[in-house]
């Protein structure tokens, strides 16, 4: 009998816990304990407390939690009167960004026909599409954005933002995060990855056809005034039976996307969730606390409290010294994105060569991994002497570290210590490309895994010339700059010789600098890069990627020389494909291979005026345009690009050091 009355009670406690409505098209959660009406997938859980957790900190994952049972909303039924239902969510989340202000994507409410997810995307999609079902009708998604990163090709209008989705993610309507304050009268900003719960309303009015989406800190009433107000008749989007609940994912850099609690009603306004009850967020990553936990022993002797202080005082100051770092107040005003030379030093076990990853003109690349977060990176120290220059390099460096593309290394931030700087980078674990392409080191990449990497780098760099707020010229493209991912996708990074600009205006550097065979011959009499002569340097590029040779071959035959005369050659003999790289054994298809060599010669053209732009080039690496027919003798060879510098000094990676960096 007590059994029975204890499991009574158990039952009772349960119900109460997530206040389970009897209909089924209505229900409230106040907190997740012991619910089995969700349907969890990828690294979504529920905590011990109730707290449903849709991600944590792994790279490139995705949750989601869905509630089970669907819910009716649109009668198939061709002679019954179709009444589609006004319906209202209320619920509140939390995004608690691994690294401060670095958000690692975004989540979404979803509504969607299934809970199952596993062709999307974990990284750039939200968890819910791929880059093939993007913006399809027959999706039937509806999802309510709330997101941290802002994605170009979608429109994004910043990285902190609201949206309203159908069947893909270009927001019908999206507005920064705010909250109306009827005290103040006004909007209020809201920074959803500030790791502070908030609540967000959702109410669709059927008969005016009218979405509304509220926002609002979790301990605030609902505002009056709602954030985005679309009309959209969504009897033409969802189906009879759907699926509500949420999805979530992470990029290079992760965040931790909580809920709450979670009210629903199919035919009315949901129930208001009580607060207090809601589960608690864990607590936060304590910092270091070697240095907030010095005990002060009680002196036994005056000599001996004498001495204490000063081995404390000498310790303190070789410390001090060790972990010195450069800082003036200008500096504040470029962002957070500064890292300590400490966690820098601790992170790559002291620079130790073993941490080495690989050497340049402009410095030591480690690997390292952050103490407290454990997130990978790649650490590069830079000489750097010139003061006059240092205020506008660390003002480059926090745009660069704003600029956010798939095909990017991410710069996440830098230190300043003496003589130095060192510029913190996302860690690719494949290394670079050129290793895959010339030595022995790496397995041989296929056709199909360069011809994407090729793709990808045209996307990034028609993203630096056109599509950020500046025009970003590289001025270093070449296979050694090239990051290849844990999936084999090419990431250019290394912007140690970047520029930016004004859209509009004309740069105004003047100092010759890149690797020889990638230096348009322009630059030897004028000094000044351009869009076009990043664009020679990709030409060359791609003709190192098909043809699996360096723009200059010192170790070859006379006549393949320099590589952009040899490929000319072969296509005035009509025998291009000649020119592929002997470990491809010909197992490509001979349209793309013609297309990359042709399209790098023509980037390669000795005048400027005659290459393409980057978006010309990737509509053709896209298929989206017809690459122009034109006879090898119109393309000009671009041997000039080697200027007044003497072939018999060159070296295969030697580089031309920038005046005054």
């Amino acid at each position: 009998m007590g059994a029975l009355f204890f499991l009574t009670i158990l039952y009772v406690s349960i119900i109460l816990n997530f206040s389970l409505a009897q209909d089924e098209n209505q229900f409230i959660f106040n907190g997740f304990h012991g619910s089995n009406l969700l349907q969890l997938d990828g690294v979504a859980k529920i905590h011990s407390n109730g707290l449903l957790q849709l991600t944590n900190t792994s790279k490139q994952q995705m949750g989601h939690a869905f509630y089970k049972i669907p819910i009716s909303f649109n009668s198939s039924n061709s002679s019954a009167s179709i009444t589609f239902p006004s319906f209202s969510i209320n619920f509140v989340f939390a995004i608690v960004p691994e690294l401060p202000n670095l958000s690692g994507g975004g989540m979404a409410f979803t509504i969607s026909p299934s809970m199952g997810f596993n062709q999307a995307v974990a990284s750039q999609y939200l968890g819910l599409f791929n880059i093939s079902n993007n913006g399809i009708n027959a999706n039937h998604v509806l999802a309510i954005e709330l997101d941290t990163i802002q994605n170009p090709e979608f429109k994004d209008i910043d990285d902190n933002h609201v949206g309203i989705d159908v069947n893909g993610l270009s927001s019908l309507e999206s507005a920064p995060a705010t909250y109306f304050s009827s005290e103040e009268g006004k909007n209020i900003r809201l920074k959803l990855i500030n790791g502070v719960p908030m609540q967000l309303w959702i109410d669709y009015d059927a008969p005016h056809k009218k979405l509304n989406v509220t926002l609002a800190p979790a301990t605030s009433k609902k505002p009056k005034q709602p954030l985005l107000s679309t009309a959209i008749d969504l009897s033409q989007v969802l189906l009879e039976n759907m699926y509500v609940g949420f999805s979530a994912s992470t990029g290079p850099t992760a965040s931790e996307h909580y809920v709450l609690g979670w009210s629903f009603n199919r035919s009315g306004q949901a129930q208001d969730l009580e607060i207090s009850k809601l589960p608690k967020l864990p607590r936060q990553r304590k910092r270091s606390e070697l240095q907030s936990k010095m005990i002060v022993i009680l002196p036994l002797a005056a000599t001996v409290v004498v001495v204490l202080i000063m081995v404390i005082a000498a310790f303190c100051f070789i410390r001090r010294k060790k972990y010195k770092e450069v800082r003036e107040d200008w500096e504040k005003e470029y962002g957070p994105i500064r890292f300590s030379y400490k966690n820098l030093y601790k992170a790559t076990n002291g620079f130790k060569e073993v941490e080495l990853l690989g050497a340049g003109g402009f410095g030591k690349v480690y690997r390292g991994k952050l103490p407290n977060s454990h997130v990978e990176i790649a650490v590069k120290r830079v000489s750097h002497d010139s003061k006059q220059g240092m205020r506008q390099f660390v003002a480059e460096i926090s745009s660069m570290g704003r600029v956010r593309h798939r095909n990017l290394v991410q710069l996440l931030g830098y230190c300043r210590r003496r003589g130095e700087l060192l510029l913190v980078y996302d860690y690719m674990p494949n290394g670079s490309l050129d290793k895959f392409l010339f030595s022995n080191e790496k397995p041989n990449l296929n056709w199909s895994q360069r011809f994407r990497i090729l793709r990808g780098v045209a996307s990034a760099l028609l993203y630096l010339h056109e599509e950020w707020e500046q025009v970003i010229l590289h001025r270093d493209i070449k296979a050694s700059n090239v990051l290849l991912d844990a999936d084999l996708n090419g990431r250019l990074g290394d912007f140690g010789l970047a520029r930016l600009y004004d859209h509009g205006t004309n740069p105004q550097t003047t100092h010759v600098v890149g690797t020889l065979g990638y230096l348009a011959p322009e630059l030897t009499k004028t000094g000044k890069a351009t869009t076009s002569t990043d664009v020679f340097a990709f030409g060359a590029f791609l003709l190192e990627v098909a043809c699996g040779r360096r723009p200059i071959d010192l170790k070859g035959q006379p006549e393949e020389l320099i590589l952009v005369d040899w490929v000319m050659e072969l296509w005035r003999r009509g025998a291009i494909l000649d020119a592929s790289d002997p470990k491809l054994e010909g197992d490509f298809l001979a349209e793309e291979m013609e297309l990359v060599l042709k399209l790098g010669l023509l980037c390669s053209h000795s005048m400027p005026e005659m290459r393409p732009n980057m978006r010309q080039v990737v509509q053709y690496l896209d298929g989206y345009d017809s690459f122009p027919e034109m006879q090898a003798d119109l393309v000009m060879s671009s041997s000039s690009s080697l200027g007044k510098f003497s072939v018999d000094s060159l070296s295969t990676n030697e580089s031309i050091l920038p005046s005054g960096r």
